[in-house]
């Protein structure tokens, strides 16, 4: 499965990855308001965060994939960058606290526990750092379990949302073309008051929430529809959470 994931994310991330979502983390995690940033990334898979960062930032990323690890590494291979191979919900490999700032890039939804990756963020960030997560939106990208549709007659393009309060775990193949050939990964999903009881639990106070659309733009009769919708309704959720000094 890692495989199939780096070959869709590639090089520079894939187009939500740079168009959307990056811009979007680097803009939350505030890095020019401090003078000497040491940054953590959890689940990092192979490190699109790390080549948007300046050389300056100390870069530590963490992941349980060797295979995107080693990707991550010929990519970015800057001294002031370290990818470490490590579980992102703990213990990790080390024992540093003095990270000024955390993320998780659309890879929270990927991981069983989320509440303890949230919390080994707690624990390696200095007082006064910032977390933030960046994932799929949880009140409407939810697997198998939300779809788009259509009232002609209204002329309107609506989400459908079949569940949203159970914790759900949800399999998803890679490459549903290949039918049951296909790799297969696992999405799991929360509703929103259990990520932030997460962040009260690691004593984090939560600082800003960002909701991000689609920035496409459908063409053609059910152009209107389509647009009004994309714009509605957000891919990504992000939040930032501040461990208190």
């Amino acid at each position: 499965a890692s495989k199939q994931y780096d070959d869709s994310v590639g090089e520079a991330g894939h187009f939500y990855h740079q168009t959307v979502v990056i811009p979007g983390v680097l803009r939350m995690l505030r890095l020019g308001d401090t003078e000497c940033v040491k940054l953590l990334d959890l689940a990092c898979g192979q490190g699109v965060l790390s080549r948007t960062l300046p050389v300056t930032v100390e870069y530590w990323g963490v992941d349980l994939s060797e295979d995107l690890l080693g990707t991550a590494r010929k990519l970015d291979a800057r001294p002031t960058r370290r990818f470490i191979h490590g579980d992102a919900c703990g213990p990790l490999p080390f024992d540093d606290g003095d990270f000024t700032h955390a993320a998780c890039v659309l890879a929270l939804q990927n991981v069983d526990k989320p509440e303890a990756l949230i919390a080994t963020a707690a624990a390696h960030l200095a007082p006064g750092g910032r977390l933030v997560l960046a994932m799929n939106h949880p009140c409407f990208r939810i697997p198998k379990q939300s779809s788009w549709g259509e009232d002609m007659r209204m002329r309107i393009r609506y989400r459908r949302m079949d569940r949203y309060l159970s914790r759900q775990r949800i399999a998803i193949k890679m490459n549903p073309s290949l039918g049951d050939k296909s790799p297969e990964t696992w999405s799991f999903h929360a509703p929103l008051s259990d990520i932030f009881t997460w962040f009260r639990q690691a004593g984090l106070f939560v600082e800003h929430l960002e909701e991000w659309v689609s920035n496409k733009k459908s063409a053609g009769p059910a152009s209107v529809m389509e647009n009004r919708a994309r714009a509605e309704f957000p891919l990504f959720l992000s939040i930032s959470a501040i461990k208190p000094r």
